[in-house]
């Protein structure tokens, strides 16, 4: 993996570059500050993604903005990038108003196919913001988006069990909310096949306010049509790590998959966590930071990954005050990977932090069709 920085007016972005092959870039586009108007700022963050997709000739195929204040700056952003899209209100923690993560690829022919759905003409399908009309609460949401999602992949002759490679849920209030959210996931999982016998999919359930104030969720999610059986596997980390499910809830740790010169990681978010389900160390971030690192490092060399693979880091804070000890700790161990941290909740309150991350290394592959 190539690291970079880059430098533009009003902006700095973070980027990871895979050269091998067809190539792919992730993206972290940082305000340099929250003064001025937003939508100039906003502007800037905007132009310098730009910027990096002319000079890369990579164009983005998935873009996430992250806002202080989503309700008010929502209508603000603009418009400029042709692929899923995803707003949420997970404030950065470095004093802006905005951050941008942005996956890029070579020769991407993405097109809308429906209402926040995109898809391309290799099969691949990416859930940007959409709405699920009617639907009220975490539960009833939760269980639209899947439905919803679960419909679009078997309108393609696909499905959610052997094809969805990626979600996220962002949700409001998470610590009154969670319990919807798992519900109305265990009760669509149930229905479409997805059980402790089968396999669950690596997930993210993380507090985020959507843009529009009638919603308590927010969705997105990766699938890939073209998966033949044992293209894509999963890791578990059964040494520092527990199931899921023995705590009710249904996600994998982390998902693998193989493509002909490569292979790709996915890691759910992941937390301070031990093989029993309980929280280690409460109460001291720093402890936790480390321990969450442990745990990411252990599913990584599952996967048959290094540090040298990762794309990015998406690090969720529970306290702001807590930022820059976390900072100094990812500043140390991960200089150069692209990352940016949020004030975000984790799902159980006990989790002072959590992180996400995904991985690309060279690996030949030749049973299975080029990325």
């Amino acid at each position: 993996m190539e690291y970079k920085t880059k430098l533009y007016a009003g902006a700095r972005a973070d980027l990871s570059v895979f050269n091998h092959g067809r190539r792919q870039a992730h993206v972290v586009v940082h305000a340099d500050s929250s003064e001025g108007d937003f939508a100039r700022r906003a502007a800037a963050v905007a132009a310098a993604l730009r910027d990096i997709s002319r000079e890369t000739g990579l164009t983005p195929v998935f873009v996430r903005w992250f806002l202080s204040d989503a309700t008010n700056q929502s209508a603000l952003l603009p418009d400029t990038f042709a692929c899923a899209r995803s707003v949420v209100q997970q404030a950065p923690l470095d004093g802006s108003k905005m951050a941008v993560w942005a996956m890029l690829e070579e020769d991407a022919d993405f097109r809308e196919a429906s209402p926040g759905v995109w898809t391309d003409a290799r099969g691949r399908l990416f859930m940007g913001d959409t709405d699920v009309t009617g639907a009220n609460g975490s539960e009833n949401e939760t269980r639209a988006f899947l439905m919803r999602l679960s419909g679009e992949l078997e309108s393609r002759g696909a499905s959610l069990l052997e094809h969805c490679v990626r979600t996220w849920f962002m949700v409001r209030d998470v610590d009154l909310n969670y319990g919807g959210v798992v519900k109305g996931r265990n009760e669509v999982f149930a229905r479409k096949g997805l059980t402790r016998h089968t396999h669950f999919i690596s997930s993210t359930g993380i507090e985020g306010r959507p843009a529009r104030l009638s919603d308590t969720v927010a969705f997105n999610a990766m699938a890939d049509l073209r998966l033949q059986p044992g293209q894509m596997r999963f890791v578990r980390g059964a040494s520092h790590l527990n199931p899921t499910i023995e705590y009710g809830v249904a996600f994998e740790r982390g998902t693998t998959v193989d493509y002909a010169d490569r292979r790709h990681l996915y890691l759910s978010g992941t937390a301070s966590i031990d093989n029993r389900g309980e929280i280690v160390h409460p109460g001291d971030v720093a402890a936790q930071t480390l321990r969450m690192l442990e745990n990411i490092e252990v599913l990584t060399a599952e996967a048959e990954c290094s540090a040298s693979d990762y794309c990015h880091f998406l690090i969720y804070l529970r306290d702001l005050s807590d930022r820059d000890v976390v900072e100094r700790i990812f500043a140390k161990r991960y200089p150069d990977v692209p990352r940016v941290l949020l004030l975000a909740p984790v799902c159980r309150p006990g989790w002072l932090v959590e992180a996400e991350c995904m991985a690309v290394r060279k690996k030949s592959n030749p049973e299975y069709v080029a990325f």
